[in-house]
């Protein structure tokens, strides 16, 4: 035998395929994740529970997981649950405030804050103060027209259990012992008005990711390979695909063969969904929205403010480019931010390249590019404007939300990139989606994710929804569905409406993540259906 095939003889585990660091040639995994990202975490720590004896391999192209998208630097780590962003609640035509989006993705944080402290109690995730901390989310408006919006969706989510426990106020003095940066400095009679709910969350998705991929590393049928890029696909007749992977330490490739594919890596998940050549790829397009934001790190400014506060978006801005103002926990330590201001570039990942963009056009994707382009006039307009913006630009922006903020005090940094969905579309030809969407070829062997905002937030259900497209044979099985509840507890019942249940889910969670909780009483159960807990009115 070869001395190359001795050493690989010595390397294999117990099922006769290849754990090294090296991916080696006809290598088998039943599950390939490309990308380590909080999806593919996610991911292989849920088949890592339901298959246990599944070979799974995880590829990443940087020399560590987490550096995009997940990474703590390079997003908001808001545990989006809509309790403060308003652009999940729009108003309707009629002046009403529509719910259920909001609703929906309260409905699937709470999956996800089930799933962590699920890895918590196996021991796949550590001290959860590492990686998830209690932050009030609040609102925050001034004038007439913002105000009365306010109230209006205060009072709409009273209509909701999910949310009880939000406080409504128009009272400065109020407002203040919430958020004394924010209030200082500002006119006396100016009106603001602000609502608060403290069961709100940061969260560092990298620090989830990091762990999770080290607790999948502790089983023998996991293999981890960083800096080693993804390059071609080929269908083999069997179903199965080869995938040609190459060391970016040497450049040499070498040939996996996979019976399921998922595509986790952020940006980059188009343009390989694109080199898979299932058809279903060609209904889509990206286009890139990267942000940056204005980081504080002085100690007698951050301790002074505890919570994410979110303001109204301007006309035409995406979702992710909301104002807020934010209590953070990176690196051990707190910091505020505050953005994002949005940049533009033709990379679709921070780390990427400028043909990004131009390298995903395809004849079947360009005029819907060109339709969006045309039919979203307003959000050209913001980028172009984002893009102009100065130093002193974004400092008077900060003042809006901090009004006596120092120039000293903030530094800028560059977050990470976000490709937003472009989706052929019948009428429009092309539509610009807001979100995530799960990609999957007809037989489920290539899957992926696509799109941004709320995303790692809903990792957890949107994973789900992936594994019923994919592994449709074994979703429904008792095996699995037994395994699933025990992972998540309130898994196949809705949450909305069920007091009791949502009651003890978050007392549960709250419990295991360290999290500040405090039951409702019958009597705060009353104010918020009747939407009696208006303060200063």
């Amino acid at each position: 035998m070869p001395n190359q095939q001795v050493r690989l003889a010595a390397s294999r585990n117990k099922t006769g395929f290849a754990k090294t660091a090296e991916i080696t040639e006809n290598a088998d995994v039943d599950v390939l994740l490309i990308g380590g990202g909080i999806m593919s975490a996610t991911l292989g720590a849920f088949l890592q529970e339901l298959e246990p004896d599944w070979r799974i391999s995880m590829t990443e192209r940087l020399e560590h997981v987490a550096q995009e998208s997940s990474n703590g630097w390079n997003n908001a780590g808001t545990g989006h649950a809509a309790l403060a962003e308003m652009n999940y609640t729009p108003e309707k035509t009629d002046g009403s405030v529509d719910i259920k989006k909001a609703v929906d993705i309260n409905e699937a944080f709470q999956l996800s804050r089930q799933f962590w402290a699920y890895q918590v109690q196996r021991g796949g995730l550590k001290n959860p103060h590492s990686f998830i901390n209690s932050v009030p989310h609040m609102s925050f408006v001034w004038g007439d027209d913002n105000i009365a919006f306010l109230k209006k969706r205060f009072e709409a989510l009273q209509k909701s259990s999910l949310f009880r426990g939000m406080e409504y106020s128009e009272d400065p003095e109020q407002i203040k012992k919430w958020i004394p940066l924010v209030m200082e400095g500002r006119g006396e009679q100016e009106r603001v008005a602000a609502t608060r709910i403290p069961t709100g969350t940061d969260v560092n998705f990298g620090e989830i990711t990091r762990q999770l991929v080290a607790s999948l590393q502790k089983n023998e049928n996991f293999s981890l390979h960083t800096r080693h890029e993804v390059r071609r696909f080929k269908r083999n007749d069997d179903g199965s695909w080869n995938v040609t992977i190459a060391d970016l330490k040497n450049d040499a490739e070498r040939t996996l063969r996979a019976r399921y594919i998922f595509i986790g890596a952020g940006g980059a998940a188009l343009t390989l969904l694109q080199k898979t050549g299932i058809p279903e790829a060609k209904d889509y397009a990206g286009f890139p929205v990267g942000g940056e934001f204005l980081v504080s790190e002085n100690e007698d400014v951050v301790k002074r403010h505890l919570a994410k506060v979110y303001g109204k978006a301007s006309v035409g801005a995406p979702p992710m480019s909301v104002p807020h103002l934010d209590t953070r926990m990176l690196d051990g330590k707190q910091v505020m931010l505050f953005g994002p201001f949005a940049t533009f570039s033709t990379k679709f990942l921070k780390q990427g390249s400028l043909w990004d963009m131009f390298g995903s056009m395809t004849p079947s994707n360009f005029k819907p590019m060109v339709h969006v382009g045309l039919d979203n006039f307003n959000l050209v307009k913001y980028l172009v404007g984002q893009v102009m913006l100065t130093d002193d630009d974004r400092h008077k922006a900060l003042q809006e939300y901090f009004p006596d903020a120092e120039k000293a005090d903030w530094r800028l940094v560059k977050a990470g990139q976000r490709v937003q969905i472009i989706k052929k579309d019948a009428e429009k030809g092309g539509v610009l989606k807001l979100g995530t969407e799960v990609v999957a070829s007809q037989d489920g062997t290539i899957s992926a994710l696509l799109g941004a905002s709320p995303g790692a937030s809903t990792g957890a259900p949107i994973m789900l929804d992936l594994m019923n497209k994919v592994f449709s044979d074994r979703f429904n099985t008792s095996a699995w569905q037994s395994k699933l509840k025990k992972m998540l507890p309130s898994y196949g019942q809705k949450l909305n409406g069920n007091v009791a249940t949502t009651e003890h889910i978050m007392a549960e969670t709250s419990r295991i993540l360290q999290l500040n909780y405090s039951p409702f009483t019958a009597a705060n159960d009353e104010a918020a259906i009747a939407g009696a807990a208006v303060i200063g009115k």
